[in-house]
């Protein structure tokens, strides 16, 4: 099976449709799918509920879609450098699903692994809690939370091989297996494509049988969030 798309358009093309829930790879800007999202964003579809830690900034990553309105909900950690993630959520206009970070992480996790919920001690006696099931362990409370199986998710990997096979660069896998694994249908955008037997087997991440489509993005942009340089004395 050809899982290698001419383009990040052509690879949405079929699967993203109005008012499905997502996840995409990526933490602040860092390992983003940069192709994908800018396709997602032509692509108009709308209704979005959005599975990210946080939404990138105003005017990159997952910010472009808050921009054109396409998010209505997003399940994440954190909002801090988003100026219009911030006025959209306290005008009303945005729901917030606020997960501890941890907790997210695991979330996808249990979704991919076929688990449907897991108890957790974090958020405890917070909102994150509200309206959950507690239980009682050994003497401790615990939260319930259920498991995030998104309907499509859009990460980003260094390399991949013709059968999806993945590599991912440094800290820029984060989120990216997580989300990988817990979407129905996978799509990756990779700065290589190499041959089958080309990566060695512990080189691996994740296989390819958790990726649907592969589209190649030679040349992202890799934008930096926050530059902090010290002065020289």
């Amino acid at each position: 099976m050809n899982k290698i798309y001419p383009s990040a358009a052509k690879a949405l093309d079929g699967v993203m449709k109005d008012g499905q829930l997502i996840a995409v790879g990526g933490f602040g800007l860092c390992g983003i799918p940069e192709a994908l999202i800018d396709a997602l964003r032509d692509s108009g579809v709308k209704n979005l509920t959005a599975i990210s830690n946080n939404a990138g900034v105003d005017d990159f990553g997952l910010g472009k879609l808050l921009q054109t309105r396409q998010i209505t909900k997003m399940i994440s950690s954190y909002v801090g450098e988003n100026k219009e993630f911030e006025r959209q959520y306290l005008a009303g206009e945005l729901a917030l699903e606020f997960t501890p970070q941890g907790t997210l992480a695991e979330k996808l996790r249990a979704g991919g692994a076929g688990i449907p919920a897991f108890f957790t001690k974090t958020g405890v006696g917070t909102i994150v809690a509200d309206g959950k099931e507690l239980r009682e362990f050994d003497g401790e409370t615990y939260v319930m939370e259920r498991s995030l199986v998104p309907e499509v998710s859009l990460v980003k990997a260094d390399v991949a091989d013709r059968s999806g096979n993945l590599r991912f660069n440094l800290t820029a896998r984060n989120f990216n297996p997580a989300a990988a694994m817990a979407g129905k249908v996978c799509i990756v955008e990779v700065e290589k494509i190499v041959e089958v037997g080309e990566l060695a087997p512990d080189d691996i991440h994740l296989p390819g049988i958790y990726v649907h489509r592969i589209v190649l993005n030679a040349t992202p942009e890799k934008r930096i969030e926050k530059r902090t340089v010290s002065t020289r004395a």
